[in-house]
């Protein structure tokens, strides 16, 4: 951080470079450092903190859904990856290999996970025998490599934390709704915990993940027009079993190929956080994820009492939020402008007339509202703001996300919008046909970003073609 009150000044205002305003936020808020291999970074303490409190509410969601973590090995021998044709096609371009084992060469290269479809897969064949061995809910959290040609910090890096499920089922149907309750989770977890409303779907044929039947995400709107996906779900239906010769007994005595899922978010959730809810000052953490969400400055700290009145308050509330006490002996002012940088929710400040009066100064990072509270209200007020926080947050992004949606008809109409208002989500219908989808986006620039679960009728023709329109689906530019 910053040593000097210019640091605020130091940070790109988002309307003249988003780009730029989204580094210097990463680095100036301590949540990276870049390090000597490109596209991989130090997620610093203060970053790190962050995905610990999203892991945490994550893994207690997964275990609420009967879910039980596993880790499977980082290397995956290349005959393996090579047993689903599909997979291995989408991930080729993304593998890295591993070659030597010292200074010998390898009699196989062994892949550096870019996801665990096909452990998992060699891990069910060996353990999967009859319908009693189902189902299997598994979830781990581990990195993945994926060799990307352009990164950014959280968004898109070589390699990045993240969790992914997978599960086994004896049927499609159970298969199917393991898919969509897991999706209902990130969409609960990011609107509940992140403030970031989100939009249900299911994606394209041309993008769904390899190897997948059906895959189904969870898309977010970003302060600057941009979507980003947030989550996905995919459905797999036999075809991993078949490929990997996983059968189990039914109760029939009957040999059937089980139905597979696997689903996941990452660390570009902090990316996301950061372009839903930053200002020109830096990072608005929602509170259910922010590692501090209250920091008390005590002010006129070289008085008798201020420092010992601060300690007795962090005593209380650290039993209802996250709270540190910051007696440094830097300047109020510097303070200020260094937790608005790294985003805590609520500031509290505390002087010599404050004990007087039996009362603090309670600021809100969203939107900066003051309030003057009695310190024998503190257990009751706290909770209280920190909810309308959240509350806040949620309104704002979703109020950017309706401002900046739009109802299409044309490819003409595209361009328009997009020219006269800038980015945004496009809802447009869609004939199904996979050219009129590559055309859309040739020539506006927005690829589908998926077919909401949730389908409004705006025109009973293609955006593109003219012919009848089979789905809604939101178009956009994206990360």
């Amino acid at each position: 951080m910053a040593s000097n009150g210019k640091m605020v000044k130091d940070i790109t205002a988002m309307d003249e470079d988003f780009a730029k305003w989204y580094t210097d936020i990463v680095k100036k808020a301590e949540l990276i450092e870049y390090t000597s291999v490109k596209g991989c970074m130090v997620i610093r303490p203060y970053g790190y903190a962050i995905w610990e409190n999203m892991q945490r509410i994550l893994d207690g969601m997964f275990k609420e859904t009967g879910h039980e973590n596993v880790c499977m090995p980082m290397f995956i021998p290349e005959s393996l990856l090579q047993k689903e044709k599909d997979h291995v096609e989408g991930f080729a371009p993304e593998v890295a290999w591993v070659t030597h084992g010292g200074s010998e060469k390898l009699e196989e290269r062994l892949c550096v996970r870019p996801t665990s479809e096909t452990l998992f897969c060699e891990h069910y064949a060996n353990i999967i025998h009859s319908h009693r061995d189902l189902p299997k809910l598994y979830n781990q959290w581990v990195s993945v490599v994926r060799w990307e040609k352009t990164t950014r910090p959280f968004l898109r890096s070589r390699e990045f934390l993240w969790q992914e499920g997978h599960t086994i089922h004896a049927t499609a149907n159970e298969a199917i709704e393991e898919t969509e309750r897991m999706l209902n989770v990130y969409a609960d977890f990011c609107e509940n915990y992140l403030a970031m409303p989100v939009i249900k779907g299911k994606k394209t044929e041309s993008d769904k993940f390899a190897g997948a039947v059906s895959t189904y995400a969870i898309e977010a709107l970003m302060h600057d027009g941009k979507a980003l996906q947030a989550g996905t779900s995919h459905y797999f239906g036999d075809g991993f079993a078949k490929a990997f010769s996983i059968q189990y007994t039914n109760k029939e005595n009957k040999q059937e190929y089980p139905h597979q899922t696997s689903w996941g978010v990452t660390t570009r959730l902090i990316g996301a956080i950061i372009m839903t809810h930053g200002d020109d000052n830096g990072l608005v953490l929602p509170p259910a994820v922010a590692p501090t969400q209250l920091v008390i400055i005590p002010i006129a700290s070289h008085k008798p009492g201020v420092i010992e009145k601060a300690e007795e308050l962090e005593a209380r509330i650290k039993n209802i939020c996250r709270v540190k006490t910051d007696k440094s002996d830097q300047s109020p002012g510097w303070k200020f402008a260094e937790y608005e940088m790294k985003g805590v929710p609520l500031r509290l400040e505390i002087g010599p007339k404050d004990i007087e009066n039996n009362q603090c100064v309670i600021v809100r990072r969203d939107n900066r509202e003051k309030y003057f509270v009695s310190l024998d209200e503190l257990e009751r007020k706290i909770p209280e703001l920190l909810a309308e926080v959240h509350k806040g947050l949620y309104e704002k992004a979703l109020s950017n996300r309706e401002n900046r949606t739009y109802a299409c008809t044309s490819i003409e109409e595209i361009k328009k919008v997009l020219a006269e208002k800038g980015d945004g989500f496009i809802k447009a219908m869609w004939c199904e046909d996979e050219a009129c989808e590559d055309k859309v986006k040739e020539e506006t620039g927005a690829g589908s970003r998926c077919m909401p679960l949730d389908q409004e009728f705006i025109s009973d023709k293609c955006v593109c073609c003219g012919k009848p329109a089979k789905k809604l689906v939101y178009w956009g530019k994206a990360y």
